[in-house]
């Protein structure tokens, strides 16, 4: 253990080389699902004729519920088999999604693909967080988060906007989803060439002032859903913001088509938004390691549910724009900084299994959106189902504000 960590640096500086690739494979990795944001809504309702909201984002459902139960387990995978390991499998499995929606013949083939794209994208982005915040000194977790998620949503807003280029200029279907194919190949290559970083691991922990407690994954899961304040805060502003984000990966093409905009206005709208996301977390993240999580946190899920009520008030293609910048800055403020702030309360011996935790109910927060919308949607109007939506993200902030306490230096 000595002899480990003198030879195993700990800083974002002393592993530059390393982050820059897990920075590059994320890209990639939120790329995955770039690819279906714009045009699945699409493909529902003009080839497969699915007039009823729910059926339609039923897809959405099996993504949500697939990547939040693997983002349980990949913690402790990557505990037991090590990071790099569960990077490739995740690689792996996201081969079949393009090739399954290509030749896709009914609706429930693209749910099973989804089901697919779910663990990918439990696997691979699960991994590349956690390998950046174990090369990572505590002091620069937001930064390392940051970078990350920046990454990963910059790649989705390319691709959605990619995606509805390439179908509006081609068609919804084979085309676009030939740039899935490749964006696998590269994503694994890329994978391979990276180390694993299970003796930063180590380091960390015999450098953590916290005392380790050795906990089995039930007790983690009770802390992380419900027993610790801070960790539990966390939990929910997370499900909620991906509860919003499930609504609007579904009904923001079919609300903005109502509203007379062409495929490729609803593609860049529908892009604007996670790439607004993705480059303002570059700065929240490390932010947060100047200021704290708290003031972030809370003011960023308040935002987010003021931006889907702008949405709703507003009718023009320049203010829906407006509307998707807005919405992608309050869910910057929140993204990177919730798992910085998990990493400053859990120990780093069982780090990853409390962020697979907290992945699992985040994640599970875009099937409980999608199935919330859908609901909404035919129960009542499109409209309406995104108004009601945002209620769950403000009711967090609320809740984080009297819960949660900062957690900045409690290491």
């Amino acid at each position: 253990m000595h002899k480990t960590s003198h030879t195993t640096k700990i800083g974002v500086k002393e592993n530059l080389a390393q982050f820059s690739i897990l920075v590059l494979i994320n890209l990639f990795v939120g790329s995955m699902v770039g690819l279906e944001r714009t045009i699945l809504p699409m493909i529902g309702e003009e080839r497969f004729g699915l007039a009823s909201m729910s059926a339609a984002l039923s897809f959405i459902v099996s993504f949500g519920f697939s990547k939040a139960i693997l983002n349980f387990f990949a913690g402790s995978l990557a505990d037991r088999f090590g990071r790099k390991q569960v990077l490739l499998a995740g690689w792996g499995v996201g081969l079949f999604v393009p090739i399954i929606v290509i030749f896709a013949h009914a609706w429930w083939v693209i749910v099973v693909a989804n089901i697919l794209l779910g663990i990918n994208q439990a696997l691979t982005w699960s991994m590349t967080v956690n390998m950046k915040v174990d090369l990572a000194k505590p002091t620069q977790r937001g930064l390392a988060v940051g970078f990350n998620e920046f990454a990963g949503y910059v790649g989705v807003a390319l691709m959605a906007a990619v995606s509805g280029y390439v179908a509006s200029t081609y068609s919804l279907s084979p085309e676009p989803f030939y740039i899935g194919i490749v964006l696998v190949i590269i994503g694994f290559l890329l994978s391979l060439i990276v180390q694993n970083t299970d003796r930063h691991v180590k380091v960390q922990a015999s450098q953590e002032k916290k005392q380790k407690t050795s906990l089995s994954t039930g007790e983690i899961f009770k802390r992380t859903s419900w027993k610790n304040a801070d960790l539990s805060s966390n939990s929910i502003a997370g499900l909620t913001t991906n509860l919003k984000d499930g609504m609007a990966w579904g009904l923001f093409p079919v609300f903005l088509a109502a509203g007379g905009l062409s495929v490729g206005q609803i593609g860049t709208v529908v892009a604007v938004y996670p790439a607004a996301w993705g480059i303002v977390q570059l700065f929240t993240g490390v932010w947060s390691d100047k200021i704290g999580r708290k003031t972030l946190i809370v003011s960023g899920m308040i935002i987010q549910a003021l931006s889907l009520w702008l949405f709703l008030l507003v009718d023009t293609y320049t203010l829906w724009l407006l509307s998707a910048v807005l919405l992608g800055i309050g869910t910057a403020l929140v993204y990177p900084v919730i798992l910085a702030s998990i990493s400053d309360v859990a120990h780093p011996e069982w780090r990853a299994t409390s962020m697979g935790v907290y992945r699992f109910w985040r994640d599970s927060g875009y099937a409980f959106g999608a199935l919330i919308a859908g609901l909404l949607a035919d129960m009542i109007s499109v409209d309406w189902a995104i108004g009601l939506v945002a209620v769950f993200p403000l009711l967090a902030g609320i809740n984080a504000l009297f819960r949660m306490k900062e957690t900045l230096h409690t290491n």
